[in-house]
């Protein structure tokens, strides 16, 4: 089916809305005109072409999150392919990266095809699989990292868990560098996390709650810089939260190791002050850090220190989010948030432009990943996201696409949902308000 959006509202090279139509074909953008070289009707006309008006609307690149958690297989009551894929539409997302601690774990081919395959089915987003680091995400024994990759992989990760052993890491980045893979690093030192929930914060202090010490995050962002210099893997660390996370990765990007690294909307919008109490939908890892960790979260983004924005998806069950704090599974649920949620806390305050919004969660990522998506232009596969600038509302867990409702932002009122989202040309998720012209 071909597709004629028109009065659209793009970002043009200098960053600036400019009002264009964009035509759809095959499943790929054949043209983005303005108004004055808009084609007549008969020239796109037909009995398969559907027509939007998306006056007022801002049309953006499909947004790409590069860490998420659709559970499949293993963990099918927290989310399915189906269900996660279906919720990541609803968020305005085309191109999503799931992390391979399932279980079984992604650490064989069989099971990576089978995420693509389950994907195939749902025939909703692009969904690319990570592939474990080592067997089981135990930390003893490296993968099949070229079998892996053969099958369709797209990098390496254990995230869920470090990589506790200094050696394992520098052995799974020679090879990874040498397939031209990158290795993707949830950094955490076990031994100062064992049984602990909380950032060491005021929260703790306030709880008398031993906490989660920044130094367990950053102690393996600086081995693991070294070990990314030593062998020249590309080292991606996953969703940073501490400032002295932060200040390793510009140290290291000054000196030219290939590092980048990614931010999650709850790190930048919250810290361990606004825990509300003993409420499970606050408990995330990296746990929320202080106030001071944010600013710093921040003013990375800001100047390229951190790269790209993530959302970190991770839906659990409300009977294992009921089991309280100490027990309690680490995660919140965040497609469906993270672009009105970032809009309404940056961009209508003024201090970032939409520009700079829209390109750290679509081109960044496709530049940070080598994808092909991440782009709006004459040619490209027609992923495209339209997001209603003025639409205002509450977070509503019981209206998401999602299994999971685990979420700290319930009730918060939020600006810029998306409302239509395609892939390859194909309306994956359009909000009861956006309707085809008839």
């Amino acid at each position: 089916m071909d597709v004629w959006i028109q009065n659209a509202s793009v970002l043009g090279e200098q960053g600036e809305p400019e009002s264009r139509d964009i035509l759809i074909k095959d499943g790929r953008v054949l043209a983005i005109v303005n108004g004055e070289n808009k084609p007549a009707a008969g020239e796109v006309s037909g009995a398969e072409l559907t027509v939007y008006d998306a006056q007022g609307k801002l049309v953006t690149p499909g947004l790409i999150d590069m860490h998420v958690h659709l559970r499949e297989p293993g963990f099918e009551h927290k989310e399915t392919i189906e269900t996660g894929a279906r919720s990541a539409a609803k968020g305005g997302f085309t191109t999503i990266a799931c992390m391979p601690n399932t279980r079984p774990v992604t650490d064989n081919p069989d099971t990576v095809k089978l995420v693509l395959d389950k994907a195939g089915e749902a025939n909703l987003v692009n969904v690319l699989p990570y592939a474990a680091i080592t067997k089981n995400e135990l930390g003893r024994e490296l993968t099949d990292f070229e079998a892996l990759k053969a099958a369709g992989a797209i990098g390496f990760t254990d995230d869920g868990v470090g990589v506790q052993n200094a050696q394992m890491m520098k052995d799974a980045m020679t090879k990874a560098a040498a397939l031209g893979m990158p290795v993707i690093a949830h950094c955490e030192d076990d031994s100062l996390v064992k049984g602990l929930y909380v950032s060491e914060g005021n929260f703790a202090k306030k709880h008398g709650i031993k906490g989660i010490p920044n130094e367990s995050e950053a102690i393996h962002v600086g081995r693991d810089v070294l070990l990314a210099e030593a062998t020249g893997a590309h080292y991606h660390v996953c969703h940073v939260s501490t400032e002295q996370s932060i200040r390793l990765i510009r140290l290291a990007k000054s000196i030219g190791v290939n590092v980048t690294a990614e931010i999650c909307p709850h790190h930048l919008v919250l810290s361990d002050e606004d825990i509300p109490g003993m409420d499970t939908n606050w408990k995330m890892n990296p746990p929320l850090r202080t106030p001071r960790d944010v600013a710093a979260c921040i003013e990375a983004l800001e100047d390229g220190t951190i790269d790209i924005i993530v959302t970190d998806h991770a839906p659990h069950s409300e009977e294992e989010k009921a089991k309280g704090m100490e027990l309690a599974p680490f995660g919140i649920v965040g497609f469906e948030t993270a672009f009105p949620l970032l809009y309404t806390e940056f961009v209508k305050t003024g201090r970032w432009s939409l520009d700079f919004l829209v390109r750290r969660m679509t081109q960044d990522p496709a530049r940070v990943f080598g994808l092909e998506s991440g782009k709006l232009e004459e040619g490209a596969a027609a992923d495209l996201t339209i997001i209603d600038l003025e639409l205002e509302q509450a977070v509503d867990p019981d209206s998401f696409a999602t299994k999971g409702r685990n979420t700290p932002f319930t009730g918060r009122t939020l600006t810029a949902w998306p409302v239509a989202t395609f892939v390859a040309g194909r309306v994956v998720y359009r909000a009861e308000r956006f309707q085809p012209n008839v």
